[in-house]
């Protein structure tokens, strides 16, 4: 499966006066986030910035198509909260790293 780079940017509801993890309905975001990652679905994945006063967050994600990650973004509690929004979806093939698959030779 190929991967994708998911930026996903703080919405109109972020409340920026407190910290992420004391946003409205946390522990299901979190809880939806780590069920990603256990599956293998998602890579890695954080805010670009620090922690708290980073507009976006970056996914590495391990997806058949672009849909198919539109799909399982749109399932995340925040996302219907207008918490966080997708704002692209692009494929992304990695030459260099521990994210390089052994299938891929070097340049």
């Amino acid at each position: 499966m190929p991967y994708f780079a998911v930026v996903r940017e703080r919405s109109a509801a972020w409340d920026w006066s407190v910290p992420m993890r004391r946003q409205a309905e946390w522990e299901a975001h979190a809880a939806f986030m780590d069920a990603l990652t256990d599956e293998g679905f998602i890579i890695a994945g954080g805010p670009l910035g620090g922690e708290d006063d980073a507009a976006r967050v970056l996914h590495v994600v391990n997806a058949s198509t672009g849909d198919a990650v539109e799909a399982k973004m749109a399932d995340d509690p925040w996302t219907p909260m207008r918490l966080l929004r997708t704002v692209s979806i692009e494929p992304w093939t990695v030459l260099l790293g521990g994210f390089a698959r052994p299938d891929q030779s070097r340049p």
